[in-house]
């Protein structure tokens, strides 16, 4: 995977305080990751660097939209998506990021890659289950709604089955009333 060079934030010459990064994200970053589920991306970022004197805060803020399929109709449509990330940034003896939250950066870093918590922030946002808002609502007119619509089982067709009854009962029914 290739290192995205514009979202490495080169703290060190920073002075304490508050620091402010601004994104466009389009295609072309989640191809780099080799994730080609979204047809188009739109998507404003803001990161806000907190530089303390042992720590850093890094709030990552996120809205736009995604174009994807949805899953019932397979129609593409723009799903609007807003998230946002709180990470602490510490200083230790080698690298780790294990913990989702605290992010530990060898003592003599001087930037950090932001890449990989915006694309796991971004892809998480989109809702697993993808429905066409035309869907929710009535107005999408496809092939495949009118399909599914037809396939699914009238309501007259359940109370006819109802009270059909098993023959082997009408026999049993006839000994009521031969009394």
């Amino acid at each position: 995977m290739m290192k995205l060079k514009g979202f490495f934030i080169p703290f060190s010459g920073l002075k304490l305080g508050k620091h402010e990064f601004e994104y466009a994200i389009d295609n072309t970053f989640f191809e780099s990751f080799g994730y080609e589920e979204f047809n188009a991306s739109s998507i404003n970022l803001k990161a806000v660097l907190n530089k303390m004197n042992t720590m850093m805060e890094l709030d990552i803020i996120a809205s736009g939209s995604v174009n994807v399929n949805c899953d019932l109709t397979s129609e593409p449509y723009n799903q609007e998506i807003e998230t946002d990330l709180q990470l602490v940034i510490k200083f230790g003896e080698e690298f780790n990021d294990e913990d989702d939250e605290i992010l530990i950066l060898p003592h003599g870093e001087y930037q950090v890659n932001i890449a990989q918590y915006v694309y796991e922030m971004l892809v998480l946002a989109v809702p697993q289950k993808r429905i066409h808002p035309g869907v929710l609502d009535g107005t999408l007119k496809s092939e495949v709604l009118d399909k599914l619509e037809e396939l699914q089982p009238k309501p007259e067709e359940t109370k006819e089955n109802k009270e059909d009854t098993d023959p082997r009962w009408d026999g049993l029914k006839k000994l009521l009333t031969d009394k």
